[in-house]
C-alpha cells in the first residue's frame, strides 16, 4: 500500500502503467486522453506533467466535476461562498423555491452567476463594514435567488454554506437535499437541526451501483472475492502523505498539471500548445460546483491565445453527469465532438 498511497507515489504508478500499456500495445503515436472524475481531476492535473517529463504528450484532458483546488475553502475565505451561489440557483429553481421563475433555467443560472461576481463579491469584501442598509439589500437580492429567506441569510452573514443550504431549503417539507446531487430529497430524522443528517443522493444510487459493479465482476470479469466492497474507501486517506488540501491542481495545469506546488515552475500547455482540456459539470452539483471550476480554471495564468484550449460543457445533473439518461446523452455528443477536435 505505501507503494502507492500518496500523492508523489500515486502519480508515479499511473505515469508508469500508462508508459508500459503504450509501449507493449505499439499506441505511441496514437492520440492520448486523459479522463478524470472528481478526485480524479485532480490525478489527471498530476499525471499530465509527470506524462509529459517522460515524452507522453497528451492530445487532451477531460475534467468531469472538478476539484482542483483543496485551499479554496478555508477558514477566513469568502470564494467558496461567490462560487456556490449559482449552484444553489439552480437547486432552488429546480424545487420551486424562485418566484415567478423564469422559463429559462440557465438564463437564471447566468443572472445568479453575474450577481455572484458583482454585487455579492462586493459585499463579502466589504465584510464587517458593510452597512445595515446594504446587507438588507444583499439578503433580499439572494433570496431571490437562492429561495432562502432574507432573515436567515443576515444571520448566516450573508455566508451561506452547502450545508446549511442543503438543510434549510425545505425545512418547511422537513427534508433534506443531496450533496452529490442537490435534486435529491430525503426526511431528515432532526428537523430543528442545523446540518442533514444524511447525503439523499448518495443513498439514493449506492445500492444500485454496489450491485451493478458486482454483476459486473461477477458475471463478465468471473472474478470472486469474500473481501467487502467499500464503495468510498474507509481509512485509506489515512495513508497518503502530505495533506493534500495543499494541492492547487488548477496550477497544475498551468504549471505543468502537476498537483504539488513545488512544481510549479513546469508549464505542460506552454510546452504543449495543442493540448485542449474539457470541463463538463453538473449544474446540481453541490461537491463540486460549476462557478468553482470556472474561477480555478481561469485563474491557470495561461496567455490569452491558449485559453481557447479550454471548453466547457453544463448538463441538469448532478456530480455524476452520467446518471441522468438526458445528460449522458448530451455528455457523449460534446466528448465525441472535443476527441475529434482534439487529435
Amino acid at each position: 500500500m505505501k507503494d502507492v498511497a500518496g500523492v508523489d507515489q500515486d502519480l508515479t504508478a499511473f505515469t508508469k502503467f500508462i508508459i508500459r500499456y503504450i509501449t507493449v500495445n505499439h499506441r505511441w503515436n496514437s492520440p492520448k486522453f486523459l479522463f478524470g472524475e472528481s478526485y480524479g481531476t485532480t490525478r489527471s492535473a498530476g499525471l499530465s506533467a509527470t506524462l509529459n517529463e517522460e515524452g507522453v504528450q497528451l492530445n487532451g484532458i477531460v475534467l468531469l466535476s472538478s476539484i482542483l483546488n483543496y485551499n479554496a475553502r478555508s477558514a477566513g475565505l469568502d470564494n467558496g461562498y461567490i462560487t456556490d451561489l449559482p449552484t444553489f440557483a439552480a437547486i432552488a429553481y429546480y424545487h420551486n423555491k424562485i418566484p415567478n421563475k423564469p422559463a429559462d433555467i440557465l438564463a437564471f443560472v447566468e443572472q445568479a452567476r453575474q450577481f455572484a461576481r458583482g454585487p455579492y463579491a462586493e459585499a463579502l469584501y466589504a465584510g464587517n463594514s458593510i452597512s445595515d442598509a446594504d446587507a438588507d439589500k444583499i439578503a433580499e437580492q439572494m433570496s431571490a435567488l437562492i429561495g432562502l429567506s432574507p432573515k436567515f441569510i443576515k444571520e448566516a452573514n450573508l455566508r451561506i454554506s452547502a450545508t446549511r443550504f442543503r438543510k434549510e431549503l425545505l425545512r418547511d417539507q422537513n427534508k433534506i437535499l443531496g450533496r452529490y446531487d442537490g435534486r435529491f430529497e430525503g426526511p431528515d430524522a432532526d428537523a430543528a437541526g442545523e446540518f442533514p443528517g444524511y447525503d439523499p443522493s448518495d443513498t439514493g444510487i449506492s445500492g444500485a451501483y454496489i450491485a451493478s459493479f458486482h454483476e459486473y465482476l461477477e458475471k463478465e470479469l468471473k472474478f470472486v472475492s469474500p473481501e467487502t466492497y467499500n464503495n468510498s474507501g474507509p481509512g485509506l486517506n489515512q495513508n497518503w502523505t502530505g495533506s493534500i488540501a495543499e494541492r492547487a491542481a488548477a496550477e497544475a495545469l498551468r504549471a505543468a498539471g502537476d498537483a504539488l506546488r513545488r512544481w510549479r515552475s513546469r508549464d505542460t500547455i506552454r510546452k504543449n500548445p495543442h493540448l485542449k482540456v474539457f470541463a463538463a459539470n453538473g449544474i446540481f452539483d453541490l461537491a463540486t460546483p460549476f462557478t468553482a471550476t470556472e474561477w480555478e480554471l481561469a485563474h491557470m495564468g495561461t496567455e490569452a491565445k491558449m485559453r481557447g484550449n479550454v471548453t466547457w460543457g453544463y448538463y441538469p445533473s448532478g456530480h455524476m453527469v452520467y446518471l441522468n439518461v438526458e445528460a449522458l446523452k448530451s455528455f457523449r455528443q460534446d466528448l465525441s465532438k472535443f476527441y475529434d477536435s482534439a487529435k
